[in-house]
C-alpha cells in the first residue's frame, strides 16, 4: 500500500480521479461522502502512505492501522466510478488488521517497549485473514461456474486475441481452444487454490500455481496492485517455521532490532472475549451471506448490476454501453441533447453508460444543473444501448422514462428490460 499511494501520485490518479471531474458517482447509502479540496486530497494521501509504512514496520500500529482503515474506505467511497474487487478486499483487510496483534512480535512497537511481546498468539487472528482470503478465491471461482464463462469462454473469447501480438505467449491467443482452457483453468484456480494452500503435500505447488497465474493475468490485463498483493498476502497459509525463516533472514539486514529470549518470555495468549467472538462471527456471516444476495433479483445480475459488486465477481464480464441523454423543459415542451463529456471524464462516461444505478445519478444530477440554468421542470431521459459478451446491443430500458422520478434503492429494478438473447 505504501507503494499503491506512490502510484497513485505518480500517474497523477490522485487528480484524475478526486479533484478534476465535476460530479462524482456514489455507493448507495453513502451519497454523503464528497472529496475535500486539491491541497487536503494530497495530504491525506501521504497520510494514507505515511500510515501503511507504520504498518509495515510495527510502529504506532493500532493508530496507524484504524488510519489507514479509514482514509483508504473514504477514497473508495468518493467515486463509485473506480470500483474495484481488490479495492474492497484492501479495505477489509485493513479493518481486519486493526484489531490482530501483528505489532507483538517482530515491530519497532516491541523494540521501542511501546507493547509487550508475545513469542505466541491464538489462532483466530490467523484463521480471520485465511477466511478472507479464501472468500476472494472460492467465490471467485463460484461465479465463474455459468455458461457464458464455461460453455462459451467468454469474455476470454474477446480479450485473449487481443492480445495476440504480445511475446512468447501471443500466438496462443488466436486459437479459440485457449479460451476455453484459460477459462476452465481459471475456475478451477479459484474455487480450489486455498484448499491446496492449506495442505501441507500441495502447498509449494500451489504457491507456484498463484505466481503463475497472477503473473499472467498481471501480464495480459490493467488490474493494477491486485497480483502482488494476492502473491504474498498467501504466504499467511505456509508454516511457522517458514515465517521464522523470513524474520531471521530480515533481521540479518537489521541487526538492531533483537528479539528477546523466549525462554525469558512469559507466554500470555490474548484471549477472545465473548463480545469479540460474536462480533467476528457476524463478520464471518456478512462475509459468507452478502455475495448471494443476488438471488432475490429477478433476471440476470450482470445485465442490471443489481447486488453485482461486492461479490467477488472478478473479470466476468465484457459490458460496453453509449448512453445519449435528453433535457427536454417541462412548460416549453423544448428538448436538447446532453454532451456528456462537459460533466464527465473518459471513464466516467465509460462506465455509467452500461450501469443503471450510475445513470439514474447522472440524470438527477443533469436535472439540478439545467434547473440553475433556467430549464422548467426538466424531463431527463436517456437511450442506452449496451452489449453483454458480445452479445448484439440492446435498450437497457424505455428511453422515454423521466429518470427524474426514478430513485436507486434496494428494490428490484423493474424498469430495466430483460436480457435478449440470454
Amino acid at each position: 500500500m505504501v507503494f499503491n499511494t506512490i502510484r497513485f501520485w505518480y500517474f497523477g490518479w490522485i487528480d484524475d480521479h478526486f479533484i478534476k471531474p465535476m460530479f462524482h458517482f456514489k455507493y448507495f447509502g453513502f451519497y454523503w461522502v464528497e472529496p475535500l479540496s486539491a491541497d487536503w486530497m494530497y495530504v491525506l494521501h501521504i497520510l494514507a502512505g505515511i500510515a501503511a509504512f507504520f504498518i509495515m514496520l510495527g510502529w504506532f500500529y493500532r493508530i496507524a492501522a484504524v488510519l489507514f482503515f479509514l482514509l483508504f474506505t473514504y477514497f473508495e467511497l468518493i467515486d463509485l466510478t473506480y470500483y474495484l474487487n481488490h479495492y474492497y478486499f484492501i479495505s477489509l483487510m485493513s479493518f481486519i488488521l486493526i484489531w490482530l496483534p501483528a505489532n507483538r512480535y517482530f515491530s519497532l512497537d516491541v523494540r521501542f517497549g511501546r507493547v509487550t511481546q508475545l513469542p505466541q498468539i491464538s489462532r483466530w487472528p490467523l484463521f480471520w485473514v485465511k477466511f478472507q482470503i479464501a472468500t476472494v478465491y472460492v467465490f471467485a471461482g463460484l461465479a465463474k461456474i455459468n455458461s457464458d464463462w464455461l460453455l462459451h469462454a467468454l469474455p476470454l473469447r474477446i480479450w485473449l486475441p487481443a492480445n495476440s501480438d504480445m511475446p512468447v505467449l501471443g500466438w496462443m491467443f488466436n486459437y479459440e481452444i485457449t479460451s476455453y482452457l484459460f477459462s476452465w483453468a481459471g475456475m478451477l484456480y479459484d474455487t480450489f487454490i486455498v484448499f491446496f494452500l492449506m495442505w501441507k503435500r500441495t502447498r509449494i505447488w500451489a504457491y507456484m500455481a498463484v505466481i503463475f497465474f497472477h503473473g499472467v493475468t498481471s501480464w495480459l490485463f490493467q488490474i493494477g496492485v491486485f497480483p502482488l498483493v494476492m502473491s504474498i498476502i498467501v504466504l499467511i497459509f505456509f508454516s511457522d517455521e517458514f515465517h521464522q525463516k523470513v524474520i531471521g533472514f530480515i533481521q540479518k539486514a537489521f541487526s538492531w532490532i533483537r528479539l528477546p529470549n523466549k525462554s525469558q518470555l512469559a507466554i500470555s495468549l490474548p484471549k477472545l472475549k465473548p463480545l469479540a467472538f460474536a462480533g467476528l462471527g457476524l463478520y464471518i456471516l456478512f462475509q459468507l451471506l452478502f455475495p448471494w444476495r443476488f438471488i432475490i433479483y429477478p433476471g440476470s445480475m450482470y445485465w442490471t448490476e443489481e447486488a453485482y459488486r461486492f461479490g467477488w465477481r472478478v473479470m466476468l464480464v465484457e459490458k460496453a454501453g453509449t448512453a445519449q441523454f435528453y433535457v427536454r423543459d417541462g412548460v416549453t415542451g423544448r428538448e436538447g441533447e446532453v454532451y456528456n463529456r462537459e460533466f464527465l471524464n473518459a471513464t466516467q462516461e465509460k462506465q455509467m453508460s452500461f450501469q443503471p444505478d450510475m445513470i439514474i445519478q447522472y440524470a438527477h444530477y443533469l436535472k439540478h444543473i439545467y434547473e440553475a440554468q433556467g430549464v422548467q421542470n426538466p424531463f431527463v431521459r436517456c437511450e442506452a444501448w449496451v452489449t453483454l459478451n458480445g452479445r448484439p446491443s440492446q435498450l437497457l430500458f424505455d428511453p422515454q422514462i423521466n429518470l427524474c422520478e426514478v430513485n436507486d434503492s434496494w428494490q428490484p429494478k423493474t424498469w430495466i428490460n430483460p436480457l435478449k438473447h440470454d
